[in-house]
């Protein structure tokens, strides 16, 4: 363990007990109930929630949204967050996330997660440089061959990459439903460290195959569209919140809907985006007071098929 993640580590031990007192007393949110998930490859553990980065961060050079953007950051920083996402498919989020981050000097919180999304199996490596310049950071912790994209060569760099000691994790993502077989051979085949894939308690397809494969190989997963892009956050909301989140800890929709996801055995963390501090904070709350068993994931999902 290097000095960088040494003083993640700590920090996270730190931001558990602040995170506790952010959302009530710590008696009531004891530091031990603060949900952290085992990256299977190496052991290290992460918040259960990241932030994703498709749209709350691309935009336009202006100077109040990166404000409140480096304030939203900080916001995630402070309640114990770690994990963001991003890619250079996402116009300019990778330039701001890197304006933010070096702002808040906030690297040894960060783990940066970030794709390869070319065509080109040669262009990869200065793609993967210029993230690395936009981002500000010396090394990315996590690098993803996004939707797929000429995996076979870009995979083949990554990993030597890794074995190099020029990158910590390698991984494959997906989303909207596309390519579960071909992303199944990936993971049965080839020594990743993570796989990235939709999941939401309507999008429930990767139970099938995708979780259990990432639990038997020990891959880590990354849940994407976890409110599928705003539209079932913003249609569950039309309905009050059933009496049954209470006993989650729940007192949102946001959280309870996360909570499904990260709840799984197989999932190590969900990534939803938001460019408010109340809906981050909600997002947060996911990482305190107690996961659904079994039973309560499968009234969940029947509660939310019933609206």
């Amino acid at each position: 363990m290097n000095r960088r993640h040494f003083l993640k580590a700590v920090t996270a031990c730190s931001t558990s007990i602040m995170t506790s007192m952010a959302f009530g007393s710590v008696s009531a949110r004891p530091v031990e109930n603060y949900v952290f998930k085992a990256i299977p490859s190496s052991g290290e553990k992460i918040p259960a929630i990241g932030m994703g980065s498709f749209v709350n961060f691309n935009f336009v050079q202006d100077d109040d949204i990166l404000k409140q953007r480096t304030e939203l950051l900080g916001q995630f920083f402070e309640l114990g967050g770690t994990l963001i996402d991003s890619s250079p498919m996402y116009g300019a989020s990778e330039k701001n996330l890197g304006y933010c981050i070096d702002k808040l000097k906030a690297r040894d919180k960060l783990f940066a997660a970030s794709k390869v999304w070319t065509s080109s199996v040669d262009d990869g490596p200065s793609e993967i440089a210029a993230s690395r310049q936009l981002w500000r950071i010396n090394q990315f912790d996590l690098l993803q061959v996004h939707n797929l994209l000429s995996w076979e060569g870009h995979l083949e760099h990554l990993l030597d990459m890794k074995k190099q000691g020029g990158l910590r994790y390698v991984g494959v993502t997906t989303s909207h439903g596309r390519r579960h077989s071909e992303l199944e051979q990936v993971m049965l085949n080839q020594p990743i460290d993570f796989v990235q894939a939709t999941y939401n308690v309507i999008d429930r397809e990767v139970e099938q195959r995708l979780l259990p494969i990432a639990r038997e190989k020990g891959i880590a997963f990354i849940a994407n569209r976890p409110f599928q892009r705003g539209v079932l956050i913003d249609w569950v909301k039309k309905h009050p919140l059933p009496e049954f989140a209470r006993d989650l800890d729940c007192d949102n929709w946001a959280s309870l809907l996360l909570k499904f996801i990260v709840s799984h055995p197989a999932v190590t963390c969900a990534i939803p985006a938001t460019s408010r501090k109340d809906h981050l904070a909600e997002n947060m709350q996911t990482m305190t007071g107690v996961l659904p068993d079994q039973k309560m994931r499968n009234q969940i999902v029947s509660h939310v098929a019933s609206l």
